[in-house]
């Protein structure tokens, strides 16, 4: 079981941000710049791309009005989105506030945001999701 099946399940907690019956959305905890969201399938696949169709499609769907809030929510030009997957064996998209390519450099240091950061990050996101027309 992987570290974000495990989250799914709840066995770890998370700053969820969003949830459906394929796909769980959440705070990345060590991320790149604050609202580093992550979203992931249900299912337990490493490569992104040996997701079944429905999964791949559903994902990008699913992450379409979080990108959004993520937009609304953080001070960025756009909200980028990076597919790495080699950290955990587990098929994922990193959703990044950006204002330049250098943004989406997984080589930098993460942050090491307090717990009251991230809930105002989560906080954010959630009220600008709330609010989207674009649910």
């Amino acid at each position: 079981m992987t570290i974000f099946s495990k989250i799914i399940a709840g066995d770890i907690p998370s700053y969820k941000i969003a949830e459906n019956d394929k796909c769980y959305a959440f705070l990345d905890i060590f991320p790149l710049v604050k609202g580093h969201t992550l979203v992931i399938p249900k299912i337990e696949v490493d490569n992104l791309f040996d997701l079944p169709q429905d999964y791949l499609s559903e994902l990008l769907v699913f992450a379409q009005p979080i990108a959004k809030a993520i937009e609304r929510s953080f001070h960025c030009n756009r909200c980028g989105i990076s597919v790495v997957g080699l950290e955990v064996p587990h098929a994922h998209i990193h959703l990044v506030p950006i204002n330049s390519m250098d943004d989406l450099n997984f080589t930098r240091g993460k942050l090491k945001l307090s717990q009251d950061e991230l809930k105002e990050a989560q906080q954010k996101i959630l009220s600008n999701l709330t609010n989207s027309s674009d649910k």
